[in-house]
């Protein structure tokens, strides 16, 4: 089906629901080098005032990405609930956006209609809205998991805790894990990037963090972030694995360019589930996506990158995920060029899972040599704070030593709590107070205060 808009003298066509939804996209580099963007800010205009009239159930009729060939697209159509969207099935897309602006419109609402959206219901609605719109509406849709702690309630902001090394040394590891702790961070959890995909070390390092977790009855989950497969073997041979990692895409060849499809994380989902490690909950398993991952593959089939990372969240959705993180600015400026780029995804990536029901945090991040800097992170640190994100990144100095790329400091989620009034995982915080590291209201108390603790653990571990 084809889509029309007049402006003024000039008629602009869209030869499909792909196409217009491409063009509606607010400017982004990887849509540029996708060769699916607006050729001017006159045709975007043209494209979001067409978008707004199409009629809701028209995602539900004409498939993205084709239903016969895509594993996704079977997952999102067999697992639509019409009894869902029947509240908002006579909708259009610029209605919707209306409807979730309204005061009337709540937490309880959304909730409701959530497995009746489709990712791509949900994408289309995000490209008619502001900036302002996109915080409104995500900061009424609070998404509550629950594994050793509870992360997601309204009010609180969780921080994963990322002490990764370029060796992966662990006393490296230990070091900027204590550092953080001390900072009040990993509520979300301490998750490991490795450097190596060696089953030993990864092995060395659940146990290093399962150890000293224990020794401390700290309440909060551990991960390290290798291939689900590693993870299973991990398992298999008796690992603490808390919770189980991998990056997902929005397509099926997109994903199996990762190595993975919906059944080897169905297996996953399982065999973590078996070692019924949760002590207030089971969401355990925890993803990753960025804007732009399936164009890298070759696997967009001219979707907007920005509709391809929504319909990760549905891969998501599947598996009752504790965490998801978008990382946002991590693939580069050929994806999303600058900080303006940036912290526009960021707040649609958020918006987009929550409405889906999706746990989101972000990883607010940028490559050096993209076209941003701390600053930008500040805003959209900030930006997200109000839109009731569930968790943000602690990194040392905020530069991630491993993986080379800026993101967030222990020092920034002092900065976003103090500003905004938001506290800790409560179960996290509790232990926090009972620890001396921080007093009733979740303010760090002295370094003196906090020294014995401190002293211990650098024993324990073998710190100097």
């Amino acid at each position: 089906m084809s889509y029309t808009e007049t402006i003024g003298s000039r008629t602009y066509r869209f030869a499909d629901l792909k196409t217009l939804m491409a063009k509606a996209s607010p400017q982004r580099s990887g849509d540029q080098l996708a060769g699916v963007a607006a050729a001017s800010e006159e045709e975007r205009v043209a494209a979001k005032m067409a978008l707004a009239q199409v009629p809701l159930r028209t995602f539900l009729n004409e498939a993205l990405v084709p239903y016969e060939s895509d594993e996704v697209t079977r997952l999102v159509i067999d697992t639509h609930s019409p009894q869902a969207f029947a509240e908002i099935s006579h909708l259009t897309v610029g209605d919707f956006r209306n409807w979730l602006l309204s005061t009337s419109t709540d937490a309880d609402a959304l909730t409701r209609i959530a497995a009746g959206l489709t990712p791509e219901m949900v994408a289309a609605v995000s490209k008619l809205m502001r900036n302002q719109d996109l915080i409104a509406a995500a900061r009424k849709r609070p998404v509550i998991t629950r594994f050793r702690n509870t992360v997601g309630l309204p009010g609180r902001m969780s921080v994963r805790l990322q002490p990764n090394h370029p060796t992966d040394d662990v006393k490296g590891i230990a070091a900027s894990m204590l550092d953080g702790l001390m900072y009040g961070c990993g509520d979300a959890m301490i998750g490991i990037n490795p450097a190596s995909d060696n089953l030993a070390a990864i092995t060395k390092l659940l146990l290093m963090i399962d150890d000293f977790r224990q020794r401390y009855q700290v309440p909060t989950q551990s991960c390290v972030l290798t291939h689900v497969t590693n993870t299973i073997a991990a398992i298999e041979k008796g690992a603490p694995v808390d919770l189980v990692f991998q990056s997902i895409a929005g397509t099926e060849k997109a994903n199996a360019g990762f190595g993975i499809s919906l059944a080897l994380l169905q297996e996953a989902y399982e065999a973590g589930l078996s070692l019924k490690r949760g002590t207030v909950g089971s969401n355990l398993m925890y993803f990753e996506t960025g804007q732009g991952s399936a164009l890298s593959a070759d696997a967009h089939f001219g979707v907007d990158q920005q509709t391809c990372e929504v319909r990760a969240y549905a891969v998501a959705r599947k598996f009752n995920p504790f965490l998801v993180n978008t990382v946002v600015g991590f693939i580069g400026p050929e994806y999303l060029y600058d900080g303006k780029q940036i912290t526009r995804a960021g707040l649609e990536d958020h918006f987009c899972g929550k409405l889906l029901g999706v746990p989101m945090g972000c990883d607010i991040c940028y490559t050096n040599h993209a076209e941003a800097d701390q600053d930008d992170m500040d805003n959209l640190l900030t930006l997200l704070g109000v839109a009731g994100i569930n968790f943000i990144m602690g990194i040392p100095g905020a530069d991630d030593v491993m993986l080379n790329y800026q993101s967030t400091s222990f020092h920034d989620a002092l900065y976003v709590r103090d500003v905004l009034g938001l506290r800790r995982a409560p179960e996290f915080e509790e232990w926090l107070e009972s620890m001396q590291i921080t007093d009733a209201r979740g303010a760090l108390l002295s370094a003196s205060t906090q020294q014995p603790l401190l002293e211990g653990a650098r024993d324990w571990m073998g710190i100097a």
